[in-house]
């Protein structure tokens, strides 16, 4: 995932307003980062994604599973989550991507 990219999608906050935030900030548990332009607060996914960017911030070890994990996965897994009933989107969300036919 590059710094660009959208880790909530309900809310447009990127891995890099994150990581700023969070170096700015130090929060001292993940739950801190809806501060952040209030992500994890919308359908829920993006939640484990903001715990290992806590974790890469307050270890100073990147998570290679997150830096290896493509936008494009990232979306079709989220797409998955919100269709299986996990979470709904907040209004204004990014849109999913077409479902498979």
């Amino acid at each position: 995932m590059h710094l660009d990219d959208e880790v909530c999608y309900c809310f447009h906050v990127t891995r890099r307003k994150l990581l700023n935030w969070c170096r700015r900030e130090g929060p001292r548990v993940p739950s801190q980062l809806s501060e952040c332009g209030g992500a994890g607060t919308g359908c829920g996914w993006c939640i484990p994604f903001l715990k290992k960017i806590h974790r890469e911030v307050t270890t100073g070890s990147v998570d290679a599973t997150l830096a290896e994990l493509s936008a494009a996965r990232y979306a079709e897994e989220r797409a998955g989550y919100i269709r299986a009933g996990k979470g709904k989107p907040a209004p204004g969300a990014t849109p999913l991507p077409p479902a498979d036919s």
